[in-house]
């Protein structure tokens, strides 16, 4: 088999490497991919370019695509690509829409059951800015509709914040709401599926803040562990009963089949589990804990999901923990320089791994080209174990200015 994989992050690397070492590739294409992808499988066209991809998929005779980022997705390129005769792994865009409109997906939720946060859409700036001013429910959740780059979330904690958000946010014409503040633990619960079966991989659970103790703003995750202890088994058949199911049979009653991954961010409660988002592709970094458990063949799910026999099959996962901590330029998710020189990538002790995301190679050598650099990853019997293993790992690698969180696990090992 002869895969494409579609994006240049961490998520995009794990992907082609579990493809690779599972056995369910010959050869994996990653477009356009990063420095820890070997230049002759790098392809340089943007994910944008839905003709250069599909020319190129059917010049190299492609037998199967899997689309890594949401941006792409929505905008059709699943579409694009089926109806050209590619085999595609990822959602439709109507599908999609359940990342791309935060509306869409609580509208599908309140339609189906699914516990979920209440919420009050907003036509203008004005009302919002007006319930802002009368209201006494403080922290406030905030949400742009649409795709933001994880930026389209704000939760302020009085009105001053809140106002100041809707300044630097919120544009007269947006899409709006305002949402319920729900406290508890977070957890990923992503699962496969191919129109009319969901099968829930191993919940993870990742670190947004920058800063250690859940501090400083949110980032694209700094971090992630799996399994997710909050996440017991009776909680995952919840999560699966009363919410992925009843999305995937919404989803196909309302004529959009969902096929590809549904990753629904949930937190927990007590006996309580509700829905804060969902996503329509594989998460970043939780990607890169998840498949290093998998004991099944990666290709074989993506087959089953595309070719809707997903009911045939049964996902198993190691009794095993991952862990993956998250090397970034100083300065992220600020402003950061990029180009600095990256040592230690060949001196990893035994059971790491290093997924990369924002780098390039120049004349043999690694450098920074990103935001979130390396995604240093290490498995081991328990979690314990495994983080130990991926800070050693750390440990060794360098590069002007990095940053790390120190803390990754610390929910499950506190």
């Amino acid at each position: 088999m002869r895969y494409c994989i579609i994006g240049s992050g961490g998520r995009e690397h794990a992907i082609a490497w579990r493809l690779l070492s599972d056995g369910s590739a010959d050869e994996v294409y990653v477009l356009p991919g990063n420095g820890g992808i070997a230049e002759e499988f790098r392809v340089k066209l943007k994910i944008d370019d839905f003709k250069g991809i599909a020319e190129f998929c059917s010049g190299e005779r492609i037998d199967m695509v899997v689309v890594g980022p949401e941006v792409p997705l929505s905008a059709g390129i699943t579409d694009y690509l089926v109806e050209r005769g590619i085999r595609t792994f990822g959602p439709s865009r109507r599908a999609a829409m359940l990342e791309g409109s935060k509306l869409f997906a609580k509208r599908i939720m309140r339609a189906c059951g699914v516990p979920t946060g209440d919420y009050h859409e907003f036509n203008t700036r004005d009302g919002l800015l007006r319930h802002i001013d009368t209201t006494e429910a403080f922290p406030m959740v905030i949400k742009l509709d649409g795709l933001a780059a994880g930026k389209g979330v704000g939760i302020p904690e009085n009105r001053k914040d809140a106002r100041a958000f809707v300044d630097a946010m919120v544009r007269d014409g947006m899409r709006v709401f305002v949402e319920e503040y729900l406290e508890g633990e977070e957890a990923s619960v992503l699962g496969i599926c191919d129109g009319d079966t969901v099968l829930p991989l191993v919940a993870a659970q990742d670190h947004k803040r920058i800063f250690d103790g859940d501090r400083g703003p949110n980032t694209g995750g700094m971090g992630a562990y799996a399994p997710a202890p909050v996440m017991t088994a009776e909680r995952l058949e919840r999560v699966r009963r009363e919410v992925l199911v009843p999305t995937i049979e919404g989803m196909k009653r309302e004529g959009i089949p969902f096929k590809g991954i549904l990753y629904a961010g949930v937190i927990v409660k007590g006996d309580e589990i509700r829905v804060l988002e969902f996503n329509a592709r594989f998460g970043d970094p939780e990607t890169q804990v998840i498949l290093p458990l998998l004991e099944n063949r990666l290709g074989e799910l993506f087959s089953a999901a595309v070719d809707g026999t997903l009911a045939r099959c049964a996902v198993r996962f190691k009794r095993k923990s991952a862990i993956t901590v998250v090397m970034a330029s100083g300065g992220y998710p600020g402003e950061y320089e990029t180009g600095k020189p990256i040592k230690g990538l060949d001196s990893l002790p035994e059971g790491a791994l290093v997924f990369h995301a924002g780098t390039e190679t120049r004349d043999g050598s690694c450098y920074t080209a990103g935001g979130r650099v390396l995604n240093v990853t290490a498995t081991a019997n328990d979690l314990a174990g495994a983080r130990e293993l991926a800070y050693e790992a750390v440990g060794r690698i360098s590069f002007e200015g990095a940053v790390f969180r120190k803390d990754i696990g610390h929910r499950a090992l506190k």
